[in-house]
Order: C-alpha cells, then structure tokens, then sequence
C-alpha cells in the first residue's frame, strides 16, 4: 500500500507528534507498505528529498512563518502530486495546509485518515487569537472531507470541541505508539558520570520536553523549594531541548533567572536519542508531567517512564491524566499546583 504522512514539522524536529509519526511510518515501511512523508523544510539545511529508516521524506520549502505556522507556496503543487499516488492519505493535525489536501482527497475517491494529535492553544494576543480561528476553521474543514478521524483516548476526544461533535460518528481511539531502545546495564549505570552527575543518595525527579509554555516547566520550578523543605538531596533532570526552541524566546527568557539560581539541582540535559533516553528513565524515582494546557493531549513520555518502573505525577488534563489514571501507577494533581 503507498501511503502518504503529512504533517508541519517532521525529524529530527522532537515532538510527540513527529516521534509517533515516525514510529508509525517506520513499523509500516517495514512491514513492506511504500511510506513518503510530505513535510515543511523548517529549517533550510535539511534536505529537500530524503530517505530515513525507509521511509521517503520530501520537505517544502518555507516562505514566511506565522507564530509556530508555516507558509510553503509550494505545498499545494507537492501536495497534489503525491496525493494522486497514494492509496491512502493521513493528515496530523494541527496543520493548516490539512483542508486542501483533505479535499483533493476527496476529489480523487483517495480515503483520508485524520489523526488529531491536539488542540492549538496560541499564547494570549491579538494576533494568536486571529491565529486560533483560523486553524479551528481549517481543522472543521478537513474533518468534514475526512473519512476517519483518530485520538489517542476517549477522555480527550470528551472534552475536545473538535472530536466531540465525531463521538460515535467517524472517530476512532487509537493510543499512540511506545517504543523504547534497548539500554545495558553499562550505558545506565553510566548516565550520570558521562553528565558530571552525582546522583548517589540523591532523589531524581526528571521531566522530558521541549522548553515550550504548554509544557508546564515553570510549575516544577516554582514547587522546587517546597521539595527541598522535604527532601534537601532532590535534583532534577530535564531532558528536551531547551535552547532556540522555536517560537518560545519569551518563554525561555521568562525562566531563565530560576534556570539560573537552581544550576547545581536543576540540570539541563538537552535532547536524548536512543539508548540514552531509556537510561534517564532509570535514574529517576518520579517523572513530573505539569502540562497547563490542552495543546498537551497524553503525554507519551509517561507510559516510557512507566516501562522503566519510574511512576509519574501528571496534571489532571483530559488525556493527559489517563496513563496514571488507567494504570494507577502515580498521582493525578491539579492543574498548575
């Protein structure tokens, strides 16, 4: 079967988005289906065609952004041409390219799969307000042109004004895929020491994700104090990347004087691949998910933390609480607390 994966950022962005998109396109090359991924070349050094695990990537060049958006001129064109290829075409929303794309689909007889990965939560202004609506009307669009839709859970497809009014209808639950790569006892045991860490003793909270406002990072550190009023020894690991995070300069200036102050508890650790990724799961006794707004839908990272017995207190977000909820392996907590 040829299928084509569309979405905005593909790798080596990081993501939850971009890592199931990746997961899933890699596990269907491999079982023999001809997989290309239509993307944005968000960042001009990144080939235009590609080919990474199997899986083609052709990448359209960026004209102009609009806050974390883009604009490709040439998606349209691309678009068309790979559509009239594929047996089945699946959309990963939020994207505003989705509509058009959704109705060649439907104008070729081509089934369109929508997997709707969260709602877009814009920080407060006019213009992100402006933004909003337009990518709300693109998602109504391309939900109408779509022949299924797809969330991660029923709680989040509840509470999410855009699934709702698909419950019963056209949607479908599919939990996203986890994948986890091997790590030896050597590659954990020396996690720390390659990073200048001295963990023996200490109690390890760890938190993975990009330095983005949604993502809840400030809510960790202004809890840190209270932490240390009951356990002095407790650090912190942040996986993820934390620098030129696209869109969130005014985020990561806002946090850096507590970046600052809690350098020698609070390590910043940059992004893991592979074998790294599940040795910083071992070394954690908790993983914080503090996520303060609905552009976060599950949280992928917890059920890898949970994989490596590490439990997690995550915020009671539709979709986001439901790995601790079905599992009972941690704490649900309020919002921002």
């Amino acid at each position: 079967m040829r299928i084509l994966e569309i979405l905005t950022y593909y790798r080596p962005w990081v993501s939850g988005l971009t890592i199931y998109v990746e997961r899933l396109s890699r596990a269907l090359a491999a079982q023999g289906h001809d997989v290309t991924v239509l993307t944005s070349q968000y960042e001009k050094q990144l080939p235009r065609y590609d080919v990474m695990d199997g899986v083609k990537v052709v990448r359209v060049p960026v004209a102009a952004r609009v806050s974390k958006g883009v604009l490709m001129p040439e998606f349209g064109p691309m678009a068309w041409k790979l559509a009239q290829k594929a047996d089945v075409i699946h959309l990963h929303l939020p994207q505003f390219d989705a509509p058009g794309v959704a109705l060649r689909g439907r104008l070729m007889g081509k089934p369109v799969v929508l997997t709707y990965h969260c709602d877009l939560e814009l920080p407060p202004g006019a213009f992100n307000r402006l933004v909003n609506k337009v990518v709300l009307m693109m998602n109504q669009i391309a939900g109408h042109f779509a022949d299924a839709v797809v969330t991660y859970t029923r709680d989040y497809g509840t509470h999410s004004p855009f699934l709702a009014q698909y419950l019963d209808k056209k949607l479908h639950i599919i939990t996203p895929p986890v994948e986890l790569a091997a790590c030896s006892t050597a590659v954990s045991q020396n996690f720390a020491a390659q990073r200048n860490l001295d963990l023996t003793g200490k109690k390890v909270i760890g938190i993975i994700c990009r330095l983005a406002a949604e993502k809840g990072v400030e809510v960790l550190l202004n809890a840190l104090p209270l932490v240390w009023e009951a356990h002095p020894n407790a650090v912190v690991l942040h996986a993820g990347q934390y620098q030129n995070v696209l869109g969130e300069e005014a985020y990561a200036a806002k946090l850096a004087p507590l970046f600052a102050k809690y350098k020698n508890r609070y390590h910043l650790l940059g992004n893991l691949d592979g074998a790294d990724v599940t040795a910083f799961y071992r070394q954690l006794d908790v993983l914080t998910v503090p996520s303060l707004n609905s552009t976060e839908s599950f949280g992928l990272v917890q059920i890898e933390a949970m994989e490596n017995g590490v439990p997690v207190v995550a915020s009671n977000f539709p979709g986001v609480r439901q790995p601790v909820t079905m599992t009972g392996m941690g704490e649900v907590v309020p919002i921002g607390d």
